[in-house]
């Protein structure tokens, strides 16, 4: 099972089970996770091939939405579910595949389409650091800056990073193969009928109108909102509006 981390007490409100996105981990959301919890049990999930759970050979959505219902099931009841781009996707799998286990759903930054813009030249930066030379994050960081020009995606990546074991806890590898598969979303002939948020960084172009349609058709009761000045990564950007947000439509 993937490897999780609770954070508060079981509430008569449904648990919150949060799933990360390409690259992210369970840690990535621990403030958010921690502040949602004042009024109900909030469970971050590390992706499979990622953080601390388990490597598979696939990273399809279908096995995904799989891996998160059976931490659903393990729990108990049914969850409200945040996934955050491709931890996005795999909830709206979830939710169309499992719509027994998914009590609310919030996609954040992401819609239930193919993407264009590869991320493998992140995997092959990544692979490229020289793990024998690294003694402190900080060389890492140093061998990935000549590779990647964005300072806040070398830090989110050295997240990723065990220095004491010089292994990255993220299977570049697999990932890397099934690219394909992670920018593209299954076929799917299921609806969502519960209630559906869409949040989405306003300075972002990965959810846009020309989207609507398609999320309408597998989401009818999808509704919208913006994060201004906010990205793709909203809740690292602007984490109080982004759990504002959050904390009000769940309400």
């Amino acid at each position: 099972m993937l490897h999780h981390i609770d954070h508060g007490q079981p509430t008569d409100r449904p648990g919150l089970l949060i799933a990360h996105g390409l690259y992210g981990s369970a840690r990535n959301w621990g403030v958010i996770a921690r502040r949602l919890s004042d009024t109900r049990r909030v469970t971050a999930v590390d992706m499979r091939n990622h953080g601390a759970s388990p490597w598979f050979d696939s990273h399809s959505y279908e096995d995904m939405a799989a891996d998160l219902a059976e931490v659903v099931t393990a729990l108990g009841g049914t969850w409200d579910v945040l996934g955050h781009s491709m931890g996005g996707k795999a909830a709206m799998v979830l939710a169309l595949t499992r719509p027994d286990l998914v009590n609310r759903l919030i996609v954040a930054d992401i819609a239930p389409v193919a993407y264009g813009h590869s991320q493998i030249r992140y995997v092959e930066a990544m692979k490229a650091v020289d793990l024998n030379r690294v003694e402190r994050r900080a060389d890492a960081g140093a061998q990935l800056g000549t590779l990647v020009d964005d300072p806040a995606l070398v830090s989110f990546f050295l997240q990723a990073l065990d220095v004491k074991a010089r292994r990255w806890l993220l299977n570049l590898d697999v990932l890397g193969r099934e690219m394909p598969k992670i920018l593209g979303f299954p076929d799917m002939d299921g609806v969502y009928n519960g209630k559906c948020l869409f949040l989405s960084g306003a300075e972002s172009g990965y959810v846009t109108s020309l989207h609507r349609a398609r999320i309408k058709d597998l989401f009818p009761r999808a509704q919208f909102a913006r994060i201004p000045g906010a990205g793709h990564w909203l809740h690292a950007e602007k984490p109080r509006e982004f759990e504002a947000a959050v904390r009000t439509w769940l309400g």
